[in-house]
């Protein structure tokens, strides 16, 4: 098996890589920098413009991380425009290229944002769900996972589109870094109250099925969800974490009503809506239809993602 990683300079492609590497696959990586040893590096951008044939030379499965990812801030003049330069036509141009070249099989590492923002509570998103993208970032990644599928159909080669929870592990960073740091401080939080449910998965957790999904039979042409399997709310995660630091955690109980107006008034309704909303992942498919059960539990991901941490 011969595998082809782009980004591998990212958080998740550098840990598969890493992964996939120390089980002894053959790899040969994408980045916008050469700074590895241990693998030949293919130096790129992802474009609709970029020649991949030298690197698809011989490659069996394409796993594809690199992607311009969702920025809470964006201010491009056309963002949906830029999200599709990258994440849309840069992986259709990639796939095209890959299956003329005889790659077998293309992974395509999504987002459960293709799905929706939230679940209704009780409820969970399913694989074979109607889709209901809300911003330009999950519109760019299922017009990627619509092309994608007329690719397998014309070409013959094997699609695989992974959505992905929200990611961790050590290295993290956004909310969930900012989460590690207000536990890290001592700091008091006003999340005591909320008892939300949201899925998430680690990056041992996600390198595993993603490996998985390189040669199982029964992942061809199919799309996943998957997480840890076991769904918290914000203050069960902030003990948790707590837990693993060793650190006693300060939440303070505000009615989630009170809390969700205030960050409302402060222009933060997207940020509410990621800490206090739910959004759970009903990963039944990939258990049922590739035998997969999560490496590791959620307080064995916490416990790795804050290493380090705790001493600086």
């Amino acid at each position: 098996m011969k595998l082809f990683i782009t980004g591998v300079s990212g958080f998740v492609g550098g840990h598969l890589t890493d992964v996939a590497f120390g089980r002894g696959i053959k790899i040969i990586g994408q980045a916008r920098n050469n700074d590895m040893a241990q693998f030949p590096i293919y130096q790129s951008e992802i474009s609709p413009e970029t020649n991949w044939y030298d690197a698809l030379a011989g490659v069996d499965c394409v796993v594809h991380c690199a992607a311009r990812v969702h920025e809470m801030n964006d201010k491009s003049l056309d963002h949906l425009e830029s999200y599709r330069h990258v994440n849309t036509y840069g992986t259709l141009n990639l796939a095209r290229q890959a299956a003329t070249a005889g790659v077998k099989r293309f992974v395509f590492l999504s987002t459960i944002k293709v799905n929706g923002e939230n679940t209704d509570k009780g409820s969970c998103f399913c694989a074979d769900d109607p889709v209901s993208p809300q911003n330009s970032y999950s519109l760019s990644k299922l017009e990627a996972e619509q092309e994608l599928a007329k690719v397998a159909e014309e070409t013959g080669m094997e699609v695989v589109i992974i959505r992905l929870p929200l990611v961790y592990g050590p290295g993290v960073k956004g909310n969930f870094f900012r989460m590690i740091q207000w536990v890290k401080r001592g700091v008091p939080l006003p999340f005591g109250a909320i008892h939300n449910r949201r899925s998430l998965i680690s990056n041992d957790n996600l390198a595993d099925f993603i490996l998985t999904c390189i040669d199982h039979p029964a992942a061809s042409n199919q799309t996943f969800l998957v997480s840890d399997g076991e769904d918290l709310s914000l203050s069960s995660l902030l003990n948790k974490l707590g837990q693993s630091m060793n650190k006693p955690v300060k939440l303070v109980s505000i009615p989630e009503s009170v809390l969700f107006l205030g960050m409302i008034l402060f222009n933060k309704r997207a940020v509410a809506q990621r800490l206090i909303g739910n959004l759970q992942i009903d990963t039944s498919k990939a258990r049922d239809l590739l035998n997969w059960e999560p490496l590791e539990s959620v307080d064995q991901g916490l416990k790795k993602a804050v290493s380090g941490l705790t001493q600086t």
